[in-house]
């Protein structure tokens, strides 16, 4: 491939993972703010430890709501628009999470409707989540030619986490040095306030990447598929691509289980065991969780930043080794080390013995996720789907994803609340079934295009039929 169109394939792939950074960002943004979110709000209204929980969750029903839209909406307004539609949303979330009170409500004067009104701006900004962590790397997956599809959809992971590292700064420093109260009536506002300028910067970008040629073919504009396919590809391999694709979709329209239910349970299962692995605990809950461990705000939110840095290293890990190793051995590799990870922390609970060693725990415990389930599973989710079906199954798995990690989050403070030892040997014997898992039913995709995929998994259907 010529040095060019490898340099036009990143350029596009960055800017649909801004995406993924924005996904991060707005998703670990609640991290810094949820104590000031405390303490303006259900302190003040004298609420309840589950309407909180609910607020610092909301955007999670939102995520749940833009995954299952995504399908349709890839569909229709097509994979580039989606993601402009995504943009959107999370511009009017960050301004309107900032300043709830815009029009109806007086500034600084917490009540129960503004409450209410905040959780909305929050579930807009889930919808947009939802919407690009299913489209972002379908988009990708699509864009990418198949030797480098791997480490081009684990770039979208790497922005997701690098989104969240983003974010611990940007918290660290509105905070830093300021009042208590400060931060409570004021510093949340700004927290939510800097999602604002990554939302437009992605919205502006993207007027100037294509449309998938895949998408573009299932719109019968052959034309203009063909011109983005010599784009990316030489002129041989461009004309043999699409040749695949126009093959792939000949025939008349698939129904969703036209390709059998094996694959769509693989699709659940992987985004189900993503989450019940316990990861998005450690990401919204971190601040919390080094405070548990004796360490004061501060000094919490920076152990949260080192964790930042620790998960970015390990994803890059992923990216340089998913196409040379390929995606099982990696999924394989990291349930194990996740369960080293969980059931220590599950051992330093049991033995009361919380210190600098459930902090080394809970670093091998991410780093172990973020060079495996992390990154892999979105590739694997953008590869392991027919065309035909791909913006419907992609919607049911991400949508299923969101749904288990609202199951996942929710329930971790009342599990703690009974035992922290358990809670953490729970999540422990999900990486070991995860890694189960993979080995018995996830099938390799490395390498292949996903025409190529597409035909394997017909064969092995009517081989099994």
């Amino acid at each position: 491939m010529k040095n060019h169109k490898q340099f036009y394939i990143i350029l596009v792939t960055l800017v649909a993972t801004l995406g993924g950074l924005l996904f991060g960002y707005d998703t670990a943004v609640i991290s810094g703010a949820e104590g000031a979110l405390q303490a303006y709000f259900a302190d003040n209204l004298d609420l309840s430890a589950l309407v909180h929980g609910i607020t610092v969750s909301s955007a999670l029903i939102g995520c749940i709501i833009g995954g299952l839209l995504s399908g349709y909406l890839a569909s229709r307004l097509g994979r580039k628009y989606s993601l402009v539609l995504a943009a959107v949303l999370f511009l009017v979330s960050a301004l309107g999470s900032a300043f709830p009170e815009f029009l109806f409500f007086t500034k600084g004067e917490p009540t129960l409707a503004l409450l209410v009104t905040f959780n909305l701006y929050r579930i807009i900004g889930g919808i947009g989540v939802g919407l690009a962590s299913a489209v972002s790397p379908m988009y990708i997956g699509e864009i990418a030619p198949p030797e480098t599809r791997g480490s081009l959809v684990s770039l979208n992971q790497f922005a997701i986490i690098f989104g969240m590292l983003v974010v611990y700064f940007v918290n660290w420093g509105i905070a830093r040095g300021q009042s208590v109260a400060w931060v409570n009536e004021t510093g949340w506002r700004y927290m939510f306030l800097s999602e604002a300028i990554p939302a437009a910067l992605f919205l502006f970008l993207l007027f100037f990447v294509p449309e998938t040629p895949r998408y573009l073919v299932s719109k019968q504009k052959n034309e203009k598929a063909r011109e983005i396919l010599n784009k990316i590809y030489d002129k041989t391999m461009a004309k043999a691509t699409m040749f695949e694709i126009e093959k792939s979709f000949d025939e008349k329209k698939a129904k969703l289980l036209a390709f059998g239910k094996r694959i769509i349970v693989i699709g659940i299962l992987l985004s189900v065991f993503q989450q019940f692995v316990g990861i998005n605990v450690a990401l919204y809950y971190a601040p919390r969780i080094f405070e548990s461990m004796g360490a004061a705000r501060d000094a919490s939110m920076f152990q949260t930043i080192i964790m930042g840095l620790v998960n970015v290293v390990f994803t890059l890990i992923a990216i340089f080794t998913v196409d040379k190793f390929g995606r099982k051995p990696l999924l394989i590799i990291g349930s194990i080390g996740m369960a080293v990870g969980m059931f220590g922390v599950a051992g330093m609970a049991f033995s009361d013995a919380i210190g600098i060693g459930t902090l080394i725990f809970i670093i091998i415990y991410t780093a172990s996720f973020m060079m495996s389930w992390g990154p892999i599973v979105w590739v694997l989710i953008a590869e392991i789907f027919p065309n035909k079906i791909r913006g419907q199954a992609v919607a049911i798995a991400v949508a299923a994803q969101w749904a288990a990690n609202y199951f996942i989050s929710s329930t971790y403070p009342s599990m703690m609340e009974f035992s922290g030892g358990l809670t953490y040997s729970f999540y422990g014997l999900m990486s070991v079934l995860s890694a189960l898992f993979v080995w018995k039913m996830v099938p390799e995709t490395k390498g292949r295009s996903l025409e190529e995929l597409e035909s394997i998994l017909v064969r092995s259907r009517k081989h099994s039929a």
